[in-house]
C-alpha cells in the first residue's frame, strides 16, 4: 500500500512539473552586452536593456525561463549553428547573407542609418539636421569615411558611387569627421549621436535615413517551432498593453535623453 502511494505521488509530481514547464531547459538567448540601451549590463553586471526585456517577455510568452548568453556579435550566428544558443535577440539586421546561415523572424525594430557631418562642411554647403539624403549626396567633392565591411563604406560606395576612405575603427572615423579630415560618416543612430555628443562644436547630425534596416530574431535553420513562436510573439507587440507600450514606458526617456530628438518610436517605425 505504501509503495502504491509513493508511486502515485511520483506520477503526480512529474505531471505537475511537466504541466508547469519545469522539465524544459531554459531558453538560451544570445546577445552582445556592449551596446546600450539595447544590450548592456547594470552596475552589478546583470544583463539589462531593451533586448533583454524583449527576451524575458518572449520567455514568459512561451512559458520558458530565459538565460541571457553574452556573446560577441560576430559569434552569434556560429553559436546558433552549433546549438550553443537557441535564439539571438541582439539588434541583428536581416540581410540576404545572414539568411543563408540562420532563419529570421519577422522584423520588430528598424535601425536607421544616418549621418555624422563635419560642421564646417555643413555650414559651407547649407546643410541642416533636416537635410535630405538626396541633398546630402548631391554635394560634390564630399569626402566620405567608413569602416571596412560595414554599411558606412558600402552604402556611399556601392549605392552612390562615392569614394570612401576606410578607417580602422569607429573612433578613428568619428575623429576624422570632427577634425575635418573627412566630411561625412554613415552609421546607425547611437554611434552617430555619441560621436556628435563627443564633438558638438565640430559635427552635426543629419537625421534623414539612407537605409531603414529591419531587425529580427535569429534561430537555427529549420527550427520552425521556435521561429513560429517568435513570430506569434512579435505579432502581439502593437496590441494594447503589448511590448511596444511596455518598452516605451521603461525606455522612451532613456532613448530621448540619448538621441535628443526621438524616443522608442524612432526604432519602431520603418
Amino acid at each position: 500500500m505504501k509503495k502504491l502511494a509513493l508511486t502515485l505521488i511520483t506520477i503526480v509530481t512529474v505531471f505537475t512539473l511537466a504541466a508547469c514547464g519545469g522539465g524544459e531547459a531554459p531558453l538560451r538567448v544570445g546577445m552582445d552586452l556592449r551596446y546600450p540601451p539595447f544590450e548592456t549590463v547594470d552596475t552589478s553586471n546583470n544583463p539589462e536593456g531593451i533586448s533583454v526585456d524583449t527576451a524575458r517577455a518572449f520567455g514568459e510568452f512561451i512559458g520558458r525561463e530565459v538565460e541571457i548568453v553574452n556573446t560577441e556579435f560576430g559569434g552569434l550566428i556560429p553559436a546558433i549553428q552549433s546549438g550553443e544558443i537557441d535564439i539571438a535577440i541582439a539588434s541583428m539586421s536581416i540581410t540576404e547573407e545572414r539568411e543563408q546561415s540562420v532563419d529570421f523572424s519577422n522584423p520588430y525594430f528598424y535601425f536607421k542609418i544616418i549621418s555624422l557631418v563635419n560642421q564646417d562642411f555643413a555650414t559651407a554647403n547649407g546643410l541642416t539636421e533636416d537635410t535630405t539624403v538626396e541633398e546630402l549626396v548631391a554635394v560634390e567633392d564630399a569626402r566620405y569615411v567608413g569602416i571596412a565591411n560595414q554599411v558606412s563604406s558600402s552604402i556611399p560606395r556601392d549605392q552612390y558611387g562615392k569614394e570612401v576612405n576606410e578607417a580602422t575603427d569607429l573612433g578613428t572615423a568619428i575623429e576624422e569627421v570632427a577634425q575635418g579630415g573627412a566630411d561625412i560618416l554613415l552609421m546607425s543612430a547611437n554611434p552617430v549621436v555619441n560621436g556628435y555628443n563627443a564633438n558638438p562644436d565640430d559635427t552635426m547630425i543629419v537625421w534623414d535615413a539612407f537605409v531603414s534596416s529591419p531587425i529580427g530574431m535569429a534561430v537555427q535553420t529549420g527550427n520552425s517551432e521556435l521561429l513560429d513562436q517568435a513570430n506569434d510573439f512579435i505579432a502581439t507587440f502593437s496590441e494594447a498593453g503589448g511590448l511596444y507600450e511596455q518598452l516605451s514606458a521603461d525606455w522612451d526617456q532613456v532613448i530621448l535623453d540619448n538621441l535628443g530628438r526621438y524616443g522608442l518610436e524612432f526604432y519602431i517605425n520603418e
